[in-house]
């Protein structure tokens, strides 16, 4: 909620202020950025702001506001180059679980990722299960929703984007990935079967994370948490 009234990118109608909520610094920070924003405040009984979240825990204040907008393919692609930044995007390819998709949003944004692309069909979207996994993160990272993986992936490689498939068996070692500090996009594949494979074959590396304890893989939120970072890294340098 904090980030959603902070980033200001979408219209808030109102927010629901349950009336045994305990206040506290984060809920007092809260009630003054709305405030500020002039957004009609309403206290209601627990019960009732606990029937129209929908979430669990929605730990005493709600908002209703616009959907999160939505960019266009093109946007992302050109990057920031107002700031000088070059694109870095994450490709969510077949992502069905709210709570990845959350925290992968939430990895991207504390990396610096300008952007991410989610395929319209077969895919979880933005819900608020996604936004409480995000913790705010989907008012900050830009994304667009397109209708074919493939199609989209081919139109990065032509505005000059390197596509790096993050893949168990992939032959390149993520931390030995020299294209990260350019134009990039990290594709990553659904929870169960992985990368699509035509989605895999338009990638121009397949990237894989060495692990060296007893688990053979990582969860795909994890698997993004650490790529994401690993190009953070590079950008900066």
């Amino acid at each position: 909620m904090r980030e959603l009234l902070l980033a200001g990118r979408r219209r808030v109608r109102d927010v629901w202020l349950a009336d045994d909520a305990e206040p506290g610094t984060a809920l007092g920070e809260i009630l003054e950025l709305a405030a500020e924003a002039r957004v009609r405040l309403r206290t209601v009984p627990s019960s009732t702001l606990r029937a129209e979240a929908r979430t669990e825990a929605p730990q005493g204040v709600l908002a209703h506001a616009d959907p999160v907008p939505e960019v266009e393919l093109d946007e992302l692609l050109a990057g920031q180059p107002q700031r000088g930044v070059a694109p870095f995007l994450v490709v969510l390819d077949g992502i069905t679980d709210p709570q990845n998709l959350g925290a992968i949003i939430r990895s991207a944004v504390g990396a610096g990722a300008t952007g991410a692309v989610l395929p319209r069909h077969r895919a979880a979207h933005v819900t608020p299960t996604v936004a409480k996994a995000a913790a705010g993160g989907i008012e900050h990272l830009p994304m667009a929703v397109v209708g074919g993986l493939p199609a989209s992936l081919l139109a990065a490689k032509a505005a000059g984007l390197w596509l790096v498939g993050l893949d168990g068996a992939g032959p390149t070692n993520v931390f030995d990935l020299e294209l990260a500090d350019q134009p990039v996009a990290l594709v990553l594949g659904s929870e169960g079967r992985g990368l699509g494979r035509l989605v895999a074959q338009r990638c121009d590396v397949l990237a894989s994370i060495p692990l060296r304890g007893a688990i053979a893989s990582l969860n795909v939120a994890s698997a993004a948490a650490v790529a994401c970072f690993e190009v953070a890294r590079r950008r900066s340098r």
